[in-house]
């Protein structure tokens, strides 16, 4: 953005900031004390598996089993080698993600204005705040026009303050928030020492609230850890009455223990949200939360403004309407003398220095037609900013012979009711507007007024007005917009349009943009009279919502969320700020929002492209799928383990300890790699963006997908029972068995993990979605199997013994029985509902 630097605003050198900085140091509270791999170390150590085998490793090596006990060690060292791996993605992905939500503040330096990180804003800095941007120091007001703040967040008073060099109170302070205008202050205090830093570091120590689907995931891991208690003393007990060996009896409670305990149910969460998070990051999507991640593929309504998200936000200049030649322009004519008077206007009502993309406009235009320029002939001396409803804004300029312009511009029908025009020549005017409106243009009037004297009136409205025109913009849909809201339409996701345009405008836009639309708009100040639950009926059905200000907003999302709709707002105003607060996910556009709406806000386009939240709820909806199908492998692959080292014992059969912590350790390094970073590296189901959003009061796990993980779990159990009996019926000693036994588990895991990578298509159809990793680990684990069976030192520690090729295919076969019946299971399912 350019802009016009007032004169003798030169702001630091590069050698001043270096001297200041040295002085008061960086702009930032105390950083929180950050981990260092001790304390990740530690943290890892907490977790119940790692106790467990810790206590396995001590018992072995009290026996005298060094080599399990050496093996344990191993075990140790492997799971946490992959707890640092994972932890360090993770932190890495949030670091990341930490970096690009840092705020950056425009400064003067060396007479050039420039954008810097906030924490690199230096005592003496000259920063620049503007509508919309949160003042990030504490410092005095040296330039401004029409600016204002709010400083509720330090006086618990919510209405603005203006305020100028000249003002008793010309200081500004970090944490307050620019409601209007432009201001030019110098930094006096940064850091610790503003205001707010005095007021305390709160802040610093803000848990962030865990989502839904992390407390059941929590709740759920708590559980099954009870169970593991109760089943491992249970255990513990049966054994030592049975055979009175306490040592055995003990290892045989510890090997169900870790059978049990789900531990990589809470690590696949935490990796599938920050990895999920930082692969949007890559993609242009800023994701303040990682739990935001599960939240988006449960998006069932997107609310949108209209100007910037679904328009460029260009704003061109297509006509100018002439009250007094009754006479509409178009371009090549702008230079025609009758449009002095209202072009001069236009431009006088507007910001000295513009940053709407309207006022641009009305200065460059001014500046193309209006010879000579007088702009810096003239001072702003008093302003009125944009209020009322619906909005105008008045400025009075006045120059060295005292020669007054009173300039005023807004919506049409605030400047006609303030002018001195007869009720036919408004309506006149209103059918002018409703005509522009239909046609997608975006329409402003413009007036002129007369004041002597100082006396000012309170509110503009008060002036009369000479009505001079209309100024006429086209700010076209966005290139590819209707293809965007097509994907969300298929998504199951309906659209509501919220915008300060009027009806006319916004419906003619959303019939170009492909929003669809079969009710009247309703109009903000409507809104305010209706009961709750009327509302809640009218945000149903409506689609266009206009003329709405910052508490219709609010009603419209909390009628929507009441109806249970999960709600995405999009917005990038001052005014969106509290309906981006109250949505599920705020959504806040990069390039062209303010600071109040990105912070506002749980995720931020960068380049305002709203084709990106398409590719964030299909992320959503992506690693949320992608996270039942991991917790539903866990539970199906635990069961026959825990089946497998409990029945066995409990039953009385021939070898009741078949597996050991050696065998079970071995499986949960195999498990854990599975559902953590292979299932999270699953690509996208082709039919996940045709389904309707799920609820999101939905649990991990329904009865029916819970009951379909048991039943997976019992029938790979059956066959490894069956395979267990069939060994030991034909005679086979117990390093036999329990070779069939960990082959046909193994294989088991395999398939599993290829079936469950989709509950819907059919496994070879899941071949066409590549994955790497996938194939990767389970050709690594097929060869670590045959090492243990067929290399001397490796099966005798396993103590299993070499299976002959038939005996091997056996274990192949059940396996492949055990769990390939589930593709008939979706067989039926997909022909069920194609009916």
């Amino acid at each position: 953005m350019n802009y016009n630097i007032p004169e003798g605003l030169k702001g630091l050198t590069e050698a001043e900031v270096e001297v200041s900085r040295k002085k008061y140091g960086f702009n930032s509270l105390e950083a929180v004390k950050k981990e260092t791999w001790v304390n990740l170390l530690i943290d890892i150590l907490k977790e119940p598996m790692l106790i467990l085998l810790i206590c396995v490793s001590f018992i072995y090596v009290l026996t005298g089993d060094y080599g399990e006990a050496l093996f344990m060690f191993a075990a140790i060292i492997g799971v946490t080698a992959i707890s640092f791996y994972q932890d360090n993605r993770s932190k890495k992905a949030l670091e990341a993600l930490e970096k690009l939500n840092e705020p950056l503040s425009r400064v003067i330096r060396d007479s050039k204005v420039v954008e810097i990180p906030t924490f690199e804003i230096a005592v003496g800095d000259l920063c620049i705040t503007e509508e919309g941007n949160l003042i990030n120091a504490d410092g005095k007001i040296v330039h401004s026009n029409d600016f204002s703040v709010n400083e509720s967040s330090l006086t618990g008073e919510s209405f603005s303050v203006f305020k100028d060099s000249r003002s008793e109170d010309n200081r500004v302070y970090s944490g307050t928030i620019t409601v209007s205008g432009l201001a030019v202050f110098e930094v006096e205090s940064i850091g610790k020492e503003t205001k707010v830093g005095k007021i305390g570091q709160s802040i610093l120590n803000i848990k962030t609230e865990i989502s839904p689907l992390q407390l059941q995931i929590r709740n759920f891991v708590k559980g099954m850890a009870v169970i593991g208690l109760i089943i491992f003393l249970a255990v513990c007990i049966f054994s030592f009455v049975k055979t009175g060996d306490f040592v055995t009896s003990l290892l045989s409670g510890l090997t169900l223990a870790m059978s049990v305990l789900p531990e990589e149910i809470p690590v696949a969460f935490t990796t599938f949200m920050a990895l999920g998070a930082w692969k949007l990051m890559r993609e242009g999507i800023i994701i303040k939360r990682s739990s935001i991640v599960e939240t988006l593929g449960s998006v069932s309504v997107i609310c949108t403004d209209k100007t910037g998200t679904i328009t460029e936000n260009s704003m061109q200049l297509k006509h100018l309407y002439d009250y007094r030649s009754d006479r509409i322009y178009e371009e090549p004519e702008f230079g025609t003398v009758e449009l002095h008077e209202l072009i001069d206007y236009a431009m006088w009502s507007s910001e000295p220095v513009p940053f709407d993309p309207m006022e641009i406009t009305l200065h460059k235009i001014y500046e193309q037609t209006r010879k000579p320029d007088q702009r810096k002939d003239y001072q702003l001396f008093h302003e009125y900013p944009l209020e009322g409803k619906p909005p105008m804004m008045t400025h009075l300029f006045e120059n060295g012979q005292k020669e007054r312009i009173i300039a005023a511009k807004g919506a049409p029908e605030a400047i006609i009711s303030v002018s001195n025009l007869s009720e036919e020549e408004k309506n006149k005017v209103r059918q002018l507007v409703k005509n522009f409106g239909d046609q997608g243009f975006r329409v402003l009037g413009v007036g002129r007024s007369h004041f002597e004297g100082n006396d000012f009136p309170d509110k503009q409205q008060d002036f009369r007005f000479d009505f001079l025109g209309l100024t006429v913009f086209y700010d076209p849909p966005k290139k590819g917009i209707k293809e965007v809201f097509r994907h969300i339409y298929d998504a199951g996701i309906k659209v509501k349009v919220i915008t300060g345009d009027n009806a006319d405008t916004t419906r003619a836009i959303a019939l170009q943009a492909g929003i669809e639309n079969k009710t009247p708009p309703v109009n903000g100040s409507e809104i305010v009279g209706y009961s709750e639950a009327d509302l809640i009926k009218l945000s149903e059905n409506t689609t266009l919502f206009t003329r709405m200000f910052p508490e219709a907003k609010l009603e419209v999302i909390s009628a929507l969320k009441a109806q249970g709709h999960v709600v995405a707002m999009l917005g990038d105003g001052v005014n969106d700020g509290p309906a981006l607060k109250a949505a599920h996910i705020g959504v806040a556009m990069g390039n062209k929002g303010t600071e109040i709406a990105k912070s506002a806000a749980a995720l931020v386009i960068t380049n305002d492209d709203l084709d990106k939240l398409v590719t964030g709820i299909a992320a959503g909806r992506r690693i949320y799928a992608n996270i039942k199908k991991a917790i539903q492998y866990i539970i199906s692959i635990h069961i026959p383990i825990i089946l497998t080292v409990s029945l066995p014992l409990f039953l009385g059969w021939v070898f009741p300890h078949l597996l050991t912590p050696v065998h079970v350790i071995f499986l949960e390094l195999v498990m854990g790699p599975t559902c953590s970073i292979v299932y999270e590296n699953e690509p996208m189901e082709r039919n996940a963006m045709k389904k309707p959003p799920r609820a999101l009061t939905d649990t991990f796990l329904n009865w029916k997908e819970l009951s379909v993980s048991i039943v997976q779990g019992l029938i790979i159990t059956a066959g490894i029972l069956w395979i267990y009996q069939y060994s030991a019926g034909h005679g086979n000693d117990e390093a036999k068995t329990r070779a069939l036994v960990f082959s046909t588990l193994i294989f088991a895991n395999i398939l599993l993990s290829l079936v469950n990578r989709s509950f819907h298509y059919s496994v070879l159809e899941s071949f066409k979605n590549r994955n790497i990793l996938l194939a990767g680990i389970s050709v690594l684990v097929v060869l670590l199997l045959l090492v243990i069976l067929y290399v001397a030192p490796v099966s005798g520690f396993f103590s299993v013994t070499a299976l002959s090729i038939n005996e091997l295919g056996l274990t192949l076969l059940t396996a492949s029985v055990s769990v390939l019946w589930f593709e008939i299971y979706k067989l039926i399912k997909r022909l069920y509902f194609r009916k």
